[in-house]
């Protein structure tokens, strides 16, 4: 499970979904609109952040609406903590790769 929590945090836009629903929920069309690539790749990355748990789904008709779940996220404090004492440079070397793959 952490290792799947890491890789889905490792990448920058699955990042920068999270921030867009920390604080309030959000529709899948409204996190999209964000972002300058496809949908396709956008609800790819929203089943990553559910799959590991990080985001909540809640469908109201045909629309999906997304909010961070804090608690999901629990698990990864002491490991993300620990990483950040002793090797940031090393997360941010992680974080750089797979956002070079993602551009593939």
């Amino acid at each position: 499970m952490q290792e799947a929590a890491l890789r889905a945090i490792a990448s920058p836009r699955r990042r920068e979904i999270l921030r867009l629903v920390w604080d309030r929920e959000r529709s899948s069309g409204d996190i999209a609109s964000h972002f300058s690539v496809s949908w396709p790749a956008i609800s790819q990355n929203l089943r990553v952040l559910e799959d590991v748990g990080f985001v909540r789904t809640r469908r109201s008709g045909t629309t999906r609406y997304y909010r961070a779940d804090r608690a999901g996220l629990g698990p990864l404090k002491g490991v993300l903590l620990k990483m950040w004492e002793t090797d940031l440079d090393r997360l941010a070397d992680l974080a750089e790769k797979e956002a070079k793959r993602g551009k593939r």
